[in-house]
């Protein structure tokens, strides 16, 4: 486990926002790219809807547009339905080959 003394303290601009952070070095771009993703947000649906929404509603427009992506990355990046039919083709081929028998036959 790493010390506290190995983490990184460093100041985050969000937005109109300077926000400190303590994070492990390793962590440091991911910090900065998610800073920089929230004030690009922001920035784009705040030039869209400048005279027609608070900036209340335009931070929580671009916190719900971020999470919205998040969710559909979850479901884009599940790969148990192509690991199951891996496997299943795997065994089939294996079978056809005989390579299954052949494995139990040598006592593997």
């Amino acid at each position: 486990m790493a010390g506290e003394n190995e983490k990184l303290h460093i100041r985050l601009h969000v937005y109109d926002t300077e926000i400190p952070v303590t994070v492990m070095p390793e962590d440091e771009p991911y910090c900065r790219n998610a800073a920089k993703l929230i004030t690009d947000k922001v920035n784009a649906l705040s030039e869209k809807y400048k005279t027609s929404r608070s900036e209340k509603e335009i931070l929580f427009m671009a916190m719900l547009d971020i999470a919205i992506n998040l969710e559909f990355e979850k479901t884009n990046n599940d790969t148990e339905p192509y690991d199951n039919i891996l496997t299943k083709i795997t065994t089939e081929i294996e079978d056809a080959l005989g390579v299954n028998s052949l494995a139990r036959d040598n006592g593997k």
